[in-house]
């Protein structure tokens, strides 16, 4: 399954292993190093080993480090070749990331640190270690670097792996700290927060502090951090949180088969990626992210980028991400897919899945906070907002300019905000309004189960108006806003610019 092309030092050989209980995987033959406890101080040794992977490689591809006693620091670097490929074919991409001596069980102990295809190089040792990757000693034992072979080439994916050891006495590991799980807040109110952010712990470009002044600069309240396949990053983000802005702690887990966001789990927590939908595993990391004290928020799930789009169904979810990043066709096939699961929940009676919007901002010129959640919560805490996103009770802005106020009253002065139930008769009058603030110019469109049954003129230049429309119960199991910009397209309706969850009508 894949062929040795070199070696400097010692070749690994050639061993296949299905890895049980995770996507197939391919373990090689084991790297070894001599020194051990006779090595001095400072002194290295450096192993280069190669091969060539083949169209149609197994996900991941383990290749063992039998690693001494006495070694301070472990450090990787790779390179892979880039053939030109036909139009419309995909050609190499190699991830790359490592686990220790606790070997690569899926959700075990053995996890180190990934970069995905961010770094070509990285480091660990027991006092620091590159972002992405976690400090600690570098025990003796087998230790793994797994390369994630993204896309392959017709041509075959040939790799190089440079393996050096620095021996000596390890340093002191940290003592991590994590950011506070409550800020001052506000009472019970509208938080405004952006909870899918990447740092240079993954594949962003910015650090936390970066990232946390470009979350006050946007109005939020607070953020969640994602970073791909790994919580390297936990412990950086202490300093930057403050009374006026909360800092909850997740992981974008990034598989084959679509990306998810556990947003505000507890601090230190990893979640396992290499997995696809045909395994059956995901309902069980799922279940740990709950029991870590987050939630399960499908990412982008119609991305067109490879591996991108969601396949593992929204049975597990709390929330889906609906807008993320600037409003593209992806997003309006997103929100019309989620429109219909709002229906199949009414006809059914079963419980719906709320939305979000996130930024998913990586680097410069990404804006953070465009768009950004809006959620009523009892007050600014990990728990508070976590239990407003999932009761639905939020609405989804480009930016801190938009303001939405939307309730429907009916009956004896009866009135239900967003992501709650007016609780009236199917034939009682009730009256939908939507406030507006910093919407110049844009429209208001009202969505219920039959689709969108009302549409306004343009609002005014100063981007503020009140919009209301009258139904019942029987002709509108529940009710929507939608804000979107203008269009030159005619009937293609224009970006948005915000949209709420729903209000549902009637009694259950």
């Amino acid at each position: 399954m894949c062929e040795d092309t070199h070696d400097t030092g010692h070749a690994p050989a050639r061993r296949a292993v299905l890895v049980t209980g995770a996507a197939v995987a391919l373990t090689l033959g084991g790297v070894t190093f001599a020194s051990g406890a006779r090595a001095a101080d400072g002194e290295q040794e450096t192993r280069t080993v190669g091969a060539t992977l083949p169209p149609g490689s197994p996900d991941f591809v383990y290749v063992p480090v039998e690693v001494p006693a006495g070694v301070q620091e472990i450090k990787v670097s790779y390179t892979y070749d880039k053939p030109s490929v036909p139009l419309g074919t995909m050609g190499n991409a190699l991830d790359i990331g490592l686990f220790d001596q606790h070997g690569t069980e899926l959700g075990g102990r053995g996890f180190r640190g990934w970069s995905g295809g961010a770094r070509t190089e990285f480091f660990v040792r027991a006092d620091d270690a590159t972002p992405g990757y976690i400090p600690g000693p570098v025990r003796e034992g087998t230790w793994y670097v797994a390369l994630g072979p993204y896309t392959v080439a017709p041509q075959g994916l040939t790799y190089e792996l440079t393996i050096t050891l620095t021996y000596g006495a390890p340093g002191r590991t940290p003592h991590p700290v994590y950011p506070p799980s409550r800020a001052k807040g506000r009472g019970r109110d509208w938080y405004r927060g952006d909870c899918h952010l990447h740092s240079w712990y993954s594949d962003g470009r910015r650090t936390p502090a970066e990232i946390a002044a470009l979350a006050r600069a946007a109005g939020l309240d607070f953020i969640n951090s994602s970073d791909h396949n790994t919580h390297s990053s936990h412990p950086h983000w202490a300093d930057q949180a403050g009374d006026d802005l909360l800092i909850m702690l997740g992981e974008e887990v990034t598989t084959r088969n679509g990306h998810v966001v556990a947003l505000g789990t507890e601090p230190g927590t990893f979640v396992d990626w290499r997995y696809r939908a045909r395994d059956n595993r995901w309902a069980r990391f799922a279940r740990d992210v709950r029991r870590a004290g987050g939630l399960v928020v499908p990412a982008h799930p119609h991305a067109t980028c490879v591996g991108c789009g969601w396949k593992f169904g929204f049975g597990e979810a709390d929330a889906v991400e609906v807008w993320n990043g600037p409003y593209t066709p992806d997003d309006e096939v997103t929100l019309a897919d989620w429109d219909n699961q709002l229906v199949a929940a009414v006809r059914q009676g079963r419980d719906w899945l709320p939305a979000m919007g996130n930024s998913d901002a990586h680097r410069d010129p990404d804006p953070v906070g465009s768009p950004q959640t809006v959620v009523l919560a009892d007050d600014l805490t990990r728990e508070a907002i976590q239990e407003g996103i999932r009761a639905g009770r939020s609405y989804v802005a480009e930016s801190k300019n938009v303001v939405l106020g939307f309730t429907v009253t009916g009956g004896r002065g009866q009135q239900a905000g967003i992501g709650e139930r007016l609780e009236v008769a199917a034939d009682t009058p009730v009256t939908v309004r939507l406030e507006v603030a910093g919407a110049p110019r844009c429209s208001v469109r009202f969505v219920t189960d039959q689709g969108v049954l009302f549409t306004s003129d343009p609002l005014p230049v100063s981007g503020a108006g009140t919009v209301e429309w009258r139904t019942t119960p029987a002709y509108a199991a529940y009710v929507r806003a939608e804000v979107r910009h203008e269009t030159a397209l005619g009937p293609v309706p224009g970006a948005l610019t915000a949209f709420t969850n729903p209000v549902f009508l009637g009694t259950r």
